[in-house]
């Protein structure tokens, strides 16, 4: 999928590939101010908070360093027949926001179309997970204190400008669940300086870091961060942990008394060590992930016009003597070899308007798109999702 993000972060970092990621600090810039704002603006954020029903801790307020409590600007909506739903009061939100502080929006992915995309888009580049996180402040709030994060993170200025402070590792590639808590902070400094609207910059898994616009006066700022979880060596063997259930040995109770035959363990553990590779984990991990939400396609609302695939990573397509097979999301399908042209068309993650398609690759792209809805690796193209893609994703067939 050719994404302007990935590009423009590729080009602001000095970067040829997500083979990069974690690998060291760096910062760069996108002079480009509309490209900037047309991924998120200060009230775009606002307006997701204002049209969902959001709660902690999707949706967070700080304030003088403390969380401010849910109650101060969560109210319930109630209906003419009972029904409560909470919703952020905006009018109590604002005010937080006149006297400064941070909103936070956790995984801003799944509330807005743009975010999907750049999300999917980056997945599809590192072959990894990835979420956006959303910081909004307002003139001069603190932001979280100095911690560190158990990902990767890419981060995006989007408006305004906020003080950073990033320093080295203090512990080796930490965990999330770790052997060692990992709470004294480094006391070498990498960098600090300010994040300008455009500044991109790369914190790999474990820096210290901190930010912040406490001092700043009056003025925003709008910065989003892409977490990127990366498979270790610690997910390799988790993974050969559930592997290990199809062998009747490891689902022998240990013997406490009579004692458990352990050199057979250690050599059937062995021989599953060698068995399965951290290759054919991370193959595995790509290819059965589960299938992304999306809008079901039906025919009683209209006729199949447009599509884009959504799977989490790019789907596999392997060619046979006649045939074709695509892997994703835990599927395997198998179509014959003269629809290849129009897999490719449909499976590289750009919308394709299946009028013009037919055109270029031909009649049976119709029915190998409505296929692949069927079998939810390609989604409609509503326009809600096409206005994620708009002028960061060019379609497939111009």
């Amino acid at each position: 999928m050719e994404h302007q993000l990935i590009n423009a972060v590729e080009t602001a970092l000095g970067w040829s590939g997500a083979e990069e990621l974690g690998k060291g600090f760096v910062r760069g810039r996108i002079d480009d101010p509309a490209f900037v704002s047309r991924i998120m603006t200060p009230n775009c954020l606002l307006d997701i908070a204002m049209r969902r029903s959001l709660n902690r801790p999707q949706f967070r307020c700080f304030q003088k360093g403390e969380e401010v409590h849910p109650a101060i600007y969560y109210t319930d909506s109630v209906s003419p027949r009972g029904q409560s739903i909470s919703m952020v009061n905006m009018r109590s939100l604002g005010r937080l926001l006149r006297e400064g502080a941070t909103v936070i929006m956790d995984q801003a992915n799944v509330f807005d179309p743009t975010m999907e995309v750049a999300c999917r888009a980056l997945q599809w580049w590192s072959r990894e997970r990835v979420q956006v996180n959303a910081y909004l402040t307002t003139n001069d709030a603190s932001g979280f204190p100095l911690h560190w994060d158990d990902h990767d993170v890419i981060i995006v200025q989007l408006a305004g400008e906020k003080e950073w402070e990033v320093r080295a590792t203090s512990r080796n590639v930490p965990m999330y669940r770790d052997a060692d808590p990992n709470t004294t902070p480094s006391g070498e400094i990498i960098w600090s300086g300010l994040m300008r609207t455009g500044d991109v910059m790369h914190i790999p898994r474990g820096h210290w870091h901190q930010a912040t616009r406490t001092g700043s006066g009056s003025g925003k700022s709008l910065h989003v961060t892409f977490g990127i979880t990366k498979r270790t060596g610690a997910s390799w063997l988790a993974w050969l942990a559930d592997w290990c259930r199809e062998r009747e040995i490891f689902r022998h109770d240990l013997d406490r008394w009579q004692g458990t035959d352990g050199e057979a363990l250690a050599a059937a553990a062995a021989q599953l060590v060698g068995e399965r590779s951290p290759a054919d984990f991370l193959a595995a991990y790509e290819h059965e992930t589960a299938l992304p939400r999306h809008v079901p396609f039906l025919d009683v609302l209209g006729s199949l016009d447009a599509v884009v695939c959504t799977t989490h990573f790019p789907p596999r397509v392997q060619e046979h003597e006649g045939t074709v097979d695509i892997v994703a999301s835990g599927k395997k399908l198998t179509l014959t070899a003269k629809t290849l042209p129009a897999l490719r068309l449909l499976l590289s993650g750009q919308p394709v308007a299946l009028e013009r398609a037919a055109a270029v690759v031909g009649a049976e792209v119709t029915e190998v798109a409505e296929i692949l809805v069927e079998e939810e690796l390609c989604a409609v193209l509503t326009p809600e999702l096409s206005s994620g893609y708009t002028g960061l994703v060019t379609n497939a067939v111009s």
